[in-house]
């Protein structure tokens, strides 16, 4: 089993989302689950053109670390993807690589995987972003299986308490079951995923 992370963040594995990440992953290892982080610090990606080439030609024109990201995360079983609250949202470092992901998108590549969020801020508001992420996963065929979150600004020192170390913990765990069962989606997730897939095929036609 085979779980790939996208950080993206500027601060690589030394903020606050990559320790927060490696405590789902850890988790997940310890469910029998092997992994690779993957940093987006804005140099390896970047924004899609809007030049619709991934529609007419099935790959993006850019050469960039892209493809090859997509590649490892097609060999994967598990997609994590991880991000700070920027202004309400995602990090334009993850957003890059959600927009150039339309090709993706639009054929719901990543089906038959399953995904898991993660979320950290200095003053709140992480649900809606993790529900964002969630909903992207979706959106490329992945069954979302749940996700954590951290408001730096409520928290004593460099640690995590254990609330929040426990939750991450055991989300790492639940997506290496996932990927070991292969249960469906929540109900919820199947809506969304075979209303997306339907609206999919009439822009196909």
């Amino acid at each position: 089993m085979k779980i790939v992370a996208l950080l993206g963040t500027p601060h690589g594995l030394k903020g606050h989302t990559a320790k927060l990440l490696d405590i789902v992953l850890a988790g997940a290892a310890e469910n029998g689950a092997s992994h690779e982080t993957i940093v987006l610090k804005g140099d390896s990606v970047r924004p899609c053109l809007g030049c619709d080439t991934c529609h007419k030609k099935g790959a993006c024109a850019q050469k960039d670390e892209f493809s090859s990201i997509k590649q490892k995360v097609l060999a994967a079983d598990g997609l994590v993807l991880a991000s700070p609250n920027y202004i309400f949202s995602v990090s334009a470092q993850l957003k890059a690589f959600l927009d150039r992901c339309c090709g993706v998108i639009h054929t719901m590549e990543f089906e038959g995987r399953y995904g898991a969020s993660v979320v950290t801020s200095g003053g709140g508001d992480e649900e809606p972003i993790a529900e964002y992420m969630n909903r992207f996963l979706v959106s490329t065929g992945v069954i979302p299986v749940g996700s954590v979150w951290a408001t730096m600004g409520n928290i004593a020192g460099d640690g995590f308490p254990e609330e929040i170390r426990a939750s991450a913990r055991e989300l790492g765990g639940k997506l290496a079951a996932a990927i070991r069962d292969k249960p469906p989606a929540d109900k919820e997730s199947a809506l969304r995923m075979d209303a997306f897939r339907e609206r999919m095929k009439r822009l196909m036609i």
